[in-house]
Formats: structure tokens, C-alpha cells, sequence
């Protein structure tokens, strides 16, 4: 039996803030690759290395991690005053299943670098020196991010001294501005209230904060759910039980948000919503054995994302909570000690990370119109991808 070769794409393997993920020119796909469905799944997920058994992708590019399985489709913008259009593809591990219903802010700090480097930026907009600002048109969810890239002799300059929690080097400061960060499928908060009540069989009521601010996200207190909020990922992780309450909860939270009409509908939306739990400030030693004081934080956040603890915080999530901390009565701000803010310094599993937002009542509604974080990227490799060809 006569066997096809590998085709071979160019792409590039890029770290943006916590995350990592594989990077394509929407041209450099093939054609049937560069429309929105099954070819293109099929095509990024065997680039992964999904789904895979063994939950390790050692026949892809992925890291078997929420955090690692990525994918970017990068494409000059088609939208009036934006640069590039950012189109990211969440790859599940386990399952042939990739979901775009949202974006990913940790690796919204590569894209303008990406942008840059492969031509994708009016070469007007890159300064020689100094730093280039670049208007991301975020496609799954319909909104604006400016990104503020350091330019050195007309090149990125990815090297730094910026530190990042849950990033092991420094490199250079990306600073990432969301525009009304709300998210695109509905109102800041859908039900109305800065607080519900979460009623989930099985699990119990108590109150959660439901928002859609980078991403759509359920923030219950650790509290109501017998943790602390300094749990790391092992302790969440390594229990199974634990695992599907927090899908439950996420299930029902969706539902009670109008993402989904029923809670078997969660399964086949994994990336959204998150589910995230807040406690006021406490000290704990993270993951990396660093030691991180009560002084130092607002508050504590842990998050799940696809079904996993997070080693650290997601972007997006990022901006949720600095969106919810800046709204008072939210828990978020409850747990950050209330009132009016405009940013706050929380802790997660790998140190802390600090956000801002300003918040208005208008109208008798809230509103953000940017939420600010600073992250970091780096190209790790580039050249082209192989994949076998399909008959």
C-alpha cells in the first residue's frame, strides 16, 4: 500500500504569557484550510497531536496542558483601523474537538509580534526604536486589542528584564489593552445582578458572580466550595471528584447565563465559560516554592480552564477579574476588600499578576471600556510544521 508524504506549512511556536501555541499566516494554510470548518479542524488538531489517549501529544506540537494546546490563525485585517485579525482555535487533549467560541489573552501578547515579523503590519506603523502599537481585531468574540510592542533597530525585541509569575525568564514587557472588554455574545452581566444565587444539584446554591469581561466567567467564593483559595494545581488536579463539580458548576452557570440552553450542551463548549473561585488575600508558597505574602495581593483567584486548574491565570480571565474587582459588589471586589478600584494585584497558583479597569455606571449599567495587563513573548521556533497528507 503506497502511503502519501507529509505536507509541510510554514508556522511558529510562540510563548505568549503563560501559554504557548503554534502560529500560521491564514495564507500559508492550504486552501482548504483557510475557511472555517472540518478541513481546517481536522488539519489543526493533527497538528496538536489530538485527540490523544495517552494525554501527552508526543505525535504533535501540543503540551497536553489547557495552557499548551493552541493554535493561531493570524490574517491582515479586514476590519477599518486594526491591523491583524486573531482567530484562536483551543485544542482539546483527549477528544477531536477544537473550540473558537473564545479568545486567549496570554497569547494575544504574541500576536503583534507575529504581526510584525511576517509582514502583516504597514511597515508605517513599526518605528525604528521605541514601540509599535498594533490594532488586533479578536474575531472570536468580535472585540479590539492594542498591543504595545518594543521595537529595537526596526526588529521585536523579545529579550528583557520583565518578569512574569508562572513564565520561568525574563524577557521584554508587552503591555495589552482590552477594548470594552465585555464580552461580544451579551451584556457585562446577563442576568442583570453583580450577584446571583447558583443553585447546582448535587453541589448546592450559593452565590456567584456571573460576567462576561474577556471571557465569560463564573466566580463563586472558595468558601461555598469547602477550599481556601490557595489550593495549587495537584491539589484540584488529582482529584476527580472535585473535577466534576467544578464541570457541573460550570454547566449550570453557563446555562444560567445564556450560553447554553441545557446543561448537556456544556461538553461541546469547553473553552467558555471559565469557572474561577476568590477568597480575600492570604499568604501561601506557589508553585515555583516562591513565597508570596498577604501584603502583596488583594486577593486570591484560582481558575479551571478546560476542565483543568490553571498552572497560573489565563489573560482573559485575567480580565475578568480585574473588570469584576473594579465593579463594586461583585465578589471579586467583596474579596478584594470593596469599594472603588481601578486595579488590583491578585495571587494565583505561580506568584501574582496585576490588572486594571475602570468601571462606569451609565444608564443604570456597567461598563469597561479597557482593561490594562502587561504579559511577554517569545519565538521558540520557526520554520514549518509536518503533517501527514490525508487521501
Amino acid at each position: 500500500m503506497a502511503h502519501l508524504p507529509q505536507i509541510r506549512i510554514p508556522a511558529t511556536y510562540m510563548r505568549g504569557g503563560t501559554s504557548k501555541g503554534v502560529f500560521f499566516n491564514l495564507t500559508d494554510l492550504p486552501q482548504a484550510a483557510q475557511i472555517a470548518g472540518p478541513e481546517r479542524d481536522v488539519l489543526l488538531l493533527r497538528v496538536i497531536g489530538s485527540p490523544d489517549p495517552y494525554g501527552k501529544h508526543t505525535d504533535g506540537m501540543g503540551g497536553a496542558t489547557s495552557s499548551t494546546s493552541k493554535t493561531v490563525i493570524l490574517s491582515k485585517s479586514t476590519q477599518a483601523d486594526h491591523d491583524v485579525d486573531y482567530l484562536f482555535g483551543q485544542v482539546a487533549i483527549d477528544k477531536p474537538f477544537i473550540d473558537w467560541s473564545g479568545n486567549c489573552g496570554n497569547l494575544t501578547a504574541a500576536v503583534g509580534s507575529f504581526a510584525i515579523s511576517n509582514g502583516l503590519i504597514d511597515p508605517n506603523r513599526v518605528p525604528q526604536n521605541g514601540t509599535a502599537v498594533v490594532r488586533i481585531w479578536q474575531a472570536n468574540i468580535q472585540k479590539t486589542i492594542i498591543a504595545h510592542v518594543p521595537i529595537t533597530d526596526g526588529e521585536v525585541q523579545e529579550t528583557g528584564d520583565f518578569e512574569l509569575d508562572g513564565v520561568t525568564f525574563p524577557a521584554a514587557e508587552v503591555q495589552v489593552e482590552f477594548l470594552d472588554p465585555a464580552d461580544g455574545e451579551g451584556a457585562m452581566f446577563p442576568t442583570g445582578n453583580v450577584v446571583d444565587v447558583l443553585e447546582v444539584p448535587g453541589v448546592g446554591s450559593f452565590n456567584a458572580t456571573l460576567i462576561n469581561a474577556g471571557i465569560p466567567t463564573i466566580f463563586v467564593n472558595a468558601a461555598d466550595i469547602n477550599y481556601v483559595g490557595t489550593e495549587l494545581q495537584d491539589d484540584i488536579n488529582n482529584d476527580d471528584k472535585a473535577l466534576a463539580m467544578f464541570e457541573t458548576i460550570r454547566a449550570y452557570g453557563a446555562v444560567k447565563m445564556g450560553l447554553i440552553q441545557h446543561i448537556d450542551e456544556a461538553g461541546a463548549r469547553q473553552h467558555t465559560p471559565k469557572v474561577a473561585f476568590v477568597a480575600p488575600a492570604k499568604e501561601y508558597v506557589s508553585s515555583s516554592g516562591k513565597a508570596v505574602a498577604m501584603t502583596d495581593i488583594d486577593l486570591v483567584v484560582r481558575a479551571l480552564s478546560m476542565g483543568k486548574l490553571h498552572h497560573a491565570m489565563m489573560g482573559t480571565a485575567a480580565v475578568a477579574i480585574g473588570t469584576a474587582a473594579a465593579i463594586p459588589g461583585t465578589l471579586v471586589n467583596l474579596a478584594a476588600g470593596g469599594g472603588e478600584r481601578s486595579a488590583v494585584r491578585f495571587g494565583h497558583p505561580s506568584g501574582t499578576l496585576r490588572v486594571g479597569a475602570e468601571a462606569q455606571l451609565i444608564d443604570g449599567q456597567w461598563q469597561v471600556k479597557k482593561a490594562i495587563m502587561s504579559r511577554s513573548a517569545r519565538v521558540l521556533m520557526e520554520g514549518k510544521v509536518r503533517v501527514p497528507s490525508k487521501r
